[in-house]
């Protein structure tokens, strides 16, 4: 048995063990804590099965392959290839998503070409900005954004421009 394995029970023992020490009523404040978490998934619950109906429509309707095809003149010219649009349309809004155009395109074009390569750096450079915005605001009662949608976007679009640079930088173009 590695220490790994143990990893998990030691700190469960080691949190019950200092909540002893420190006189807490280890049970009902995890009891409590549990209670808490269901709270604020009945909060969220309703944003987030908006987003993944919102996804599957998209998909669905062929609004996704639409959008893209009116993003690629836009794309060639900062050096994106044309084939992630798909992707960046959809990371923002769904991980899975965003991983299952991920998976087709690698699928496609392969994972060592430099669309797979781009697609994978913007996977792990970009955030599911709907998604954690509905959630974290969703969690803490917060109803207006104000200007987190737009700059958290800014970032995605930074994201995704940085990320065909990196790949070109480090792999090399086409």
């Amino acid at each position: 048995m590695n220490f790994s394995s143990l990893l998990i029970p030691l700190l469960l023992s080691a949190v019950a063990l200092y909540g002893l020490e420190k006189r807490v009523d280890v049970y009902t404040t995890l009891t409590h804590g549990a209670e808490e978490g269901l709270r604020v998934l009945l909060r969220i619950i309703p944003a987030l099965v908006g987003l993944l109906t919102a996804v599957g429509m998209l998909r669905a309707s062929g609004a996704m392959e639409w959008l893209s095809g009116l993003c690629t003149p836009l794309l060639e010219f900062l050096g994106i290839p044309p084939e992630t649009a798909p992707l960046m349309l959809i990371r923002p809004v769904s991980g899975s998503g965003a991983l299952a155009v991920a998976s087709d395109l690698l699928s496609s074009c392969g994972p060592d070409s430099y669309e797979g390569r781009v697609a994978a750096v913007m996977l792990g450079s970009t955030e599911t900005t709907f998604y954690t915005i509905a959630v974290y605001f969703g969690a803490a009662g917060i109803h207006r954004t104000r200007h987190t949608v737009p700059a958290a976007l800014a970032a995605d679009c930074m994201g995704f421009v940085a990320s065909a640079l990196a790949v070109r930088l480090f792999f090399g173009a086409k």
